[in-house]
């Protein structure tokens, strides 16, 4: 299967100006094999070795990507395909406060996805310390290095009875940054 068939299926199901999500969670196509696309780290995606120059053809992909168990796949209603995912396939990059109060978290990817931080979009710790959020889906977006340091710049210390753990709320919902080491 090449690139081109899975992007002119992609633009087949998408209306008006392209940032409707297709309804991937209700397609269960056929699994028709791996291809050689590649999520990096860093959020870079790879096809065959050479880096993807178009963001908008990266956004396309990215709205039909799929997980399933721990595997990722590239679905349209008729394919599916199956890539790799270094990490996690976006990174959150940026965020602002929505009102002055500074209640409400506005958070963003590599990938232009922009939702508030709350219960639909939960910050989770993975066991060795990575801050993940859910962006769609079970998608989730790694949170870059450079907005982890600005949220714990924000952060309030909070006595937890076991030690002190670094908060902030958004949405009015408690996310944690992690404990101090005592």
């Amino acid at each position: 299967m090449s690139l081109e068939k899975i992007s002119a299926q992609i633009s087949d199901t998408q209306q008006g100006d392209g940032k409707k999500m297709p309804p991937v969670e209700l397609w269960d196509p056929p699994f028709c094999g791996d291809i050689d696309l590649e999520i990096k780290l860093d959020g870079s995606w790879f096809y065959n070795g050479t880096v993807f120059k178009r963001l908008s053809l990266v956004k396309l992909f990215a709205s039909v990507l799929k997980k399933e168990d721990d595997k990722y796949f590239l679905v349209t209603p008729v394919e599916k395909v199956g890539i790799i995912v270094e990490d996690a396939p976006f990174i959150l990059t940026q965020w602002q406060w929505l009102d002055d109060k500074k209640t409400s978290m506005e958070v963003t990817t590599n990938l232009d996805d922009s939702f508030i931080l709350n219960a639909d979009h939960p910050l989770e710790i993975t066991e060795d310390g990575g801050l993940y959020v859910t962006v769609r889906r079970n998608l989730q977006a790694k949170v870059h290095r450079n907005v982890y340091y600005q949220w714990v710049d924000l952060a309030s210390e909070d006595d937890i009875g076991k030690g002190t753990e670094m908060v902030f709320f958004s949405a009015e919902h408690r996310f944690s940054l992690g404990q101090l080491e005592s």
